[in-house]
């Protein structure tokens, strides 16, 4: 008896993935939606914030179905993370200052912070990520993830 073994399907991105965080924000904002977070990371916001973990979900979270999500606040039409800011950086030729979009939490951003782009969703079909990248200038441009290390990021279940 002969076994036919069905070969391994490579996903589309098996020679890896381009994508450098810009923090632009863009991410960040949109149209409603929720940024899940975890008891052991409302701690670290909350260490972070120097906060009680309470007072930081009080101020800063939602319960929805009896998780957390970040609140998000409404700002020309878009729904932004609550810890996305303007923030007066450096222009991009020096000479001046202008306002940009930023997380104001961004070393203890939560877990789906952390992932993208490196979502299932994004990483369906080249189709889905080149249309994450028509919102995200980081995508496509800069370090160069390996098909084993974009899985391992998509499939995080928490960070140190």
């Amino acid at each position: 008896m002969k076994l036919t073994v069905v070969p391994e399907v490579q996903p589309w991105y098996q020679d890896g993935l381009r994508f450098t965080c810009t923090q632009c924000g863009n991410c960040c904002t949109g149209g409603p939606g929720y940024i899940w977070i975890t008891d052991d990371e409302i701690q670290r916001l909350a260490s972070y914030l120097k906060l009680s973990a309470e007072e930081t979900v009080r101020r800063y979270c939602r319960n929805v179905s009896g998780r957390f999500s970040l609140k998000e606040k409404l700002r020309e039409g878009l729904h932004d993370c609550i810890f996305l800011q303007e923030a007066e950086v450096a222009s991009a030729d020096g000479k001046g200052r202008t306002k940009k979009l930023v997380c104001s939490v961004y070393p203890v951003r939560p877990l789906q912070c952390r992932t993208w782009p490196f979502w299932e969703g994004n990483l369906v079909s080249q189709e889905n990520w080149q249309r994450a990248g028509g919102r995200c200038p980081g995508l496509g441009k800069g370090k160069l993830h390996g098909c084993k290390q974009i899985e391992a990021i998509r499939d995080a279940e928490d960070w140190p």
